[in-house]
């Protein structure tokens, strides 16, 4: 899996703000908006100013950083549970490893071998559209209804799980330690059937 060649940087706000998205480019100049996905060579990101907003895309070679907004508590899962916001670090000494998840690919390979029983961290950001009207983000379709045709059919539709051989597993918004069942090379992506109309991006970093 090839690197990329961008240094991506968590901000953590302390004050209400709207939800946004920071492009750092090499030239200095600064792009507010919300992260599409990575394409290519390109960063698809739109951009808003005020109320209007626009898509752009932008190489990878004009973007020093990508600052991304952590007051986003929104609960995505929607059963109300208070699971206090996103994990502000991942537990020290652990080895880490950042994956970018794109939508329209079923399975990521991150490049990460496990062992059966080890504990596994995963913490997410970013949203996918994966329909008309349908954009989520790792905790997937809130009261989403079974589908036979997904991963996990019994799990929020685009939601972020993993793999490891044929062992398929939840993982969602979840930052809570994972005690893997099951040995070898871990693979992410999003809990959907159709891949074709899907567009956006997960950034998770996975601490072992």
């Amino acid at each position: 899996m090839k690197r990329m060649p961008i240094v991506i940087a968590v901000l953590f706000a302390t004050a209400p703000a709207l939800v946004a998205d920071t492009l750092v480019l090499t030239n200095g100049r600064r792009v507010q908006g919300e992260l599409v996905g990575v394409f290519g060579r390109d960063i698809e990101f739109e951009e808003r100013d005020g109320l209007r907003g626009r898509t752009v895309r932008i190489p990878k070679r004009e973007i020093a950083r990508i600052e991304f907004d952590n007051n986003d508590n929104r609960d995505t899962r929607g059963d109300g549970q208070d699971r206090g916001g996103r994990a502000e670090a991942n537990p020290r000494g652990l080895r880490e490893r950042q994956v970018m998840i794109n939508a329209r690919e079923q399975w990521t390979d991150t490049g990460v071998d496990v062992r059966a029983g080890q504990q596994v961290f995963f913490v997410a950001d970013g949203e996918v559209r994966w329909g008309p009207n349908r954009r989520d983000g790792a905790a997937g379709e809130r009261n989403s209804p079974v589908n036979n045709g997904r991963p996990l059919p019994d799990r929020p539709a685009a939601a972020l799980i993993g793999r490891i051989g044929n062992d398929v597993f939840f993982i969602g918004d979840d930052a809570a330690a994972f005690r893997l069942r099951s040995g070898g090379r871990l693979f992410l992506g999003i809990n959907d059937d159709v891949l074709t109309d899907n567009s956006g991006t997960l950034r998770v970093v996975v601490s072992y």
